[in-house]
């Protein structure tokens, strides 16, 4: 490898991997390297993070890449940080982490979420912000610590998400990205800006101080620091750019840039996006709204944790098994032909709060297969409810691009194709928050103009799925019982609660 040969470096922060690539200026790959994270769960509901043991595998993961692909930091022109959304990465007010950072999944806000609802707050936040109110936002997290832990909130100097704190680590510049940021419920989508009315609404008005100025996805916020040159050979002076949210990344390597095609993402989250020019007023639907990478964009989505997160602990659960004996199990079944159904809300639901997971009429003459089966077609149609609700609001989709864990099985996605009708579009991108994230970093470092330039420049190497009418009635059939089988146990839940049993 020519040591004049130049490279852009992307790193991934996810909910339980942090990953760096090396990628040149064609976009071609040229080295990952991974490292798993831990999730700390205290007590039950709690997803936590050491930040300090973040910040140094994160060092750790950028080393051991450039020794394993033999490229210097002199060679990186510029970086870039994609990561989970959500969750909250505090800072106190003399620049160290303030505790465990707090992850997306966690549920310790659940009663203040419950309270906001009855109390009408989603409805009053929901014009200003684009966002729906989750147990995992920014402000959830905020408020639950304001109510149990208030010297730890007397102490906060500065209000992070994941890839705005490893920035900082890189940089010691502080900043609050904007594709990530403006999903926070912090953050007014028509004034794009920070909103003191929307603090002042959720009872948390003490941290408007805290929040770091906004940054664009493709903007130079700072460069590598000395000290963070000497532990990760990144050479002090490169350039930071501010990064991306994870589902922005997704979607950027996807090749979303109109309103005719939508991005299904498969992992933890069961998300649907979709990329639109100008905010709508009266939907039939409370979409999630979030400010794409390219500007005078929004991305839109509708998102659960009810993906393939349900498949990974099910399996953990039986020892190593692995996913091609997976498929072929499923594979030997006839298609929808099983009255088994799974309900994959193990991580929480897109059927309500109260929500939980399970199998739903097994017999002793289901076996394991059947069991695998159900998880897949549960998962499908979970997806399936976001899928509907986007086509309700991009109606001239023709096209669903697929990416995540389970694009990899010819299966999954054939089940994919014939429940939702839709030819599936595989991008063939190994590792998406990577790549986007070397893409902004490339923007920002001139080498295109703007993503578009960079979308465009590209060849997006894509395989295709299509959709087989035949089992499409049964597949349809068992959906529409599976909704059925949802509204029953939403009743169990109104049931109780009225009853207090």
């Amino acid at each position: 490898m020519s040591e004049k040969e130049t490279f852009w470096l992307g790193i991934d922060c996810g909910g339980t991997y942090l990953k760096a690539g090396l990628y040149d200026r064609q976009g071609k790959e040229h080295g990952i390297a991974r490292q798993p994270l831990r999730t700390l769960s205290p007590q039950a509901g709690y997803a936590e993070r050491d930040m300090s043991a973040l910040w140094q595998h994160c060092a750790t993961t950028i080393a051991r890449l450039l020794l394993k692909t033999g490229v210097t930091g002199q060679q990186i022109r510029g970086v870039g940080i994609s990561a989970q959304g959500k969750g909250l990465f505090l800072l106190d007010k003399n620049d160290q982490p303030l505790g465990n950072a707090i992850l997306s999944s966690d549920r310790r806000a659940l009663e203040i979420v419950r309270r906001w609802q009855q109390d009408g707050i989603p409805d009053t936040l929901y014009p200003h912000t684009r966002q729906t109110l989750w147990t995992g936002h920014p402000v959830s997290l905020l408020r639950w610590i304001k109510e149990h832990e208030p010297q730890r909130y007397a102490r906060i100097g500065s209000v992070m998400m994941g890839h705005d704190y490893l920035r900082w680590c890189l940089t010691g510049v502080k900043g609050a990205e904007e594709s990530n940021i403006s999903e926070s419920n912090l953050y007014n989508m028509h004034d794009g800006r920070y909103d003191p009315a929307l603090t002042r609404w959720l009872g948390i008005s003490e941290i408007d101080t805290t929040l770091p100025p906004i940054v664009g996805s493709t903007e130079i916020c700072g460069e590598i620091t000395a000290q963070a040159a000497a532990i990760t050979g990144l050479a002090a002076g490169t350039p930071v750019v501010g990064g991306l949210f994870d589902v922005v990344s997704t979607a950027l390597c996807a090749g979303l840039n109109d309103e005719h095609t939508l991005n299904a993402v498969m992992g933890t989250w069961a998300v649907t996006s979709g990329i639109a020019d100008a905010l709508r007023n009266n939907e039939t639907h409370p979409y999630v709204y979030g400010r794409y990478a390219a500007p005078g964009q929004y991305i839109v989505h509708e998102a659960s944790p009810t993906s393939s997160g349900n498949l990974e602990w099910l399996t953990a659960q039986w020892g190593e098994m692995s996913f091609e004996e997976i498929n072929r199990s499923v594979a030997d079944l006839p298609k929808a032909g099983s009255d088994l159904f799974f309900l994959p809300f193990l991580y929480g639901s897109n059927a309500g709060l109260e929500m939980t997971c399970g199998f739903y009429g097994m017999q002793a003459m289901h076996t394991r297969a059947h069991l695998l089966q159900a998880v897949f077609e549960g998962v499908v149609f979970s997806h399936m409810t976001h899928l509907n609700r986007m086509r309700e609001r991009f109606r001239d989709v023709h096209t669903l691009r697929v990416t995540g864990g389970p694009a990899h099985s010819e299966v999954w996605m054939q089940m994919l194709a014939d429940v939702s009708g839709l030819p599936l579009e595989l991008p063939q991108i190994e590792e998406t928050g990577c790549f986007g994230a070397a893409l902004v970093a490339q923007v920002g470092t001139g080498i295109y103009a703007s993503l578009h330039d960079a979308q465009r420049s590209l060849t997006w190497n894509l395989r295709t799925v299509t959709p087989d009418a035949t089992p499409h009635a049964s597949y349809q059939r068992k959906y529409q019982r599976y909704q059925i089988l949802i509204e029953a146990l939403q009743g169990f839940h109104a049931r109780i609660k009225e009853h207090n049993v």
